[in-house]
């Protein structure tokens, strides 16, 4: 028996960490006009921000239904001893809301416990890995659920953006601020806060947002876990990532993950970010 570890796409979870550790990711979907994808199933990241900018409109997106949360309950239940259900957070999404009724309505013979990341990204994926690693270490269902809890106390997400206009057209930012960091031609940076996303700064040029974000993870340090985020640029990705992972203890390195369609409607091209879990239990 052992407690199986669920998350969803908005997790931005790397599909080999996730079949390494065994956690089941439930795909958000994407609509472009009538056409209903699933992320991370019926298209990719890449073949997403091709869209993204071609597309005369901005596509919308759609949390897993309830059923289909009681579909995957069902199928990974059987020989399971309970459920840990890590989701994006409630402030930004009904996600957490379609799991809990989910829960209620499985014909499973175990317990499921959802849990509000309060983040999104990879910060809610850095979670559910915490989670996973305290089940596949034996960890009975109060105890994964104590370690996601208290990953999430400790979690972090961090973004620098080339522009606020995907997140105003999707409805999570006031229309006058998008207009007005437009206007003055800066780069937008963001953090989740309490669940809900909040201004983290202004910089006139990318190249000192990177500089930012760079200082913010070192503000958060020391550093049990990071990962770096981006939309179209893996290069820089990749470059940030070495300069974080002295932050970090020696046996670990920075996961680099691809911003997936269902956050990258609101994020668009050039976004990169990072997602941190701080070491301790503060």
């Amino acid at each position: 028996m052992s407690v199986k570890v669920i998350t969803d796409s908005t997790s931005d979870m790397p599909p080999e960490i996730a079949a390494r550790l065994g956690i089941s990711v439930i795909p958000q979907k994407v609509i472009f006009g009538t056409e209903e994808l699933r992320d991370g199933v019926d298209i990719t990241g890449d073949e997403f921000y091709r869209r993204l900018v071609s597309s005369a409109a901005l596509p919308t997106t759609s949390q897993a239904s309830v059923g289909e949360f009681v579909e995957l309950y069902e199928s990974v239940a059987p020989g399971a001893d309970g459920i840990v259900s890590v989701h994006v957070s409630s402030g930004v999404s009904g996600t957490v809301n379609s799991a809990q009724q989910a829960a209620q309505q499985a014909n499973i013979g175990c317990e499921v416990r959802v849990i509000d990341s309060l983040q999104a990204s990879m910060a809610t994926g850095l979670i559910a890995i915490e989670a996973a690693i305290c089940a596949n270490d034996g960890g009975d269902l109060a105890q994964v659920a104590e370690c996601a809890q208290n990953a999430a106390a400790r979690a972090e997400l961090f973004v620098l953006m080339d522009t606020l206009e995907y997140l105003q057209k999707g409805g999570r930012i006031g229309k006058a601020r998008a207009t007005i960091g437009s206007l003055l031609k800066i780069k937008p940076m963001i953090i989740l806060r309490e669940g809900v996303v909040h201004e983290l700064g202004k910089e006139r040029t990318h190249r000192r947002g990177m500089q930012k974000l760079q200082s913010v993870a070192e503000d958060f340090a020391p550093l049990d876990d990071v990962c770096v985020l981006y939309s179209t640029t893996p290069d820089e990705a990749r470059d940030l990532a070495a300069q974080l992972g002295a932050l970090l203890p020696s046996d670990k390195e920075p996961i680099i993950a691809q911003i997936g369609p269902s956050v990258g409607v609101y994020a668009g091209p050039s976004t990169i970010g990072v997602a941190a879990l701080r070491s301790g239990g503060a």
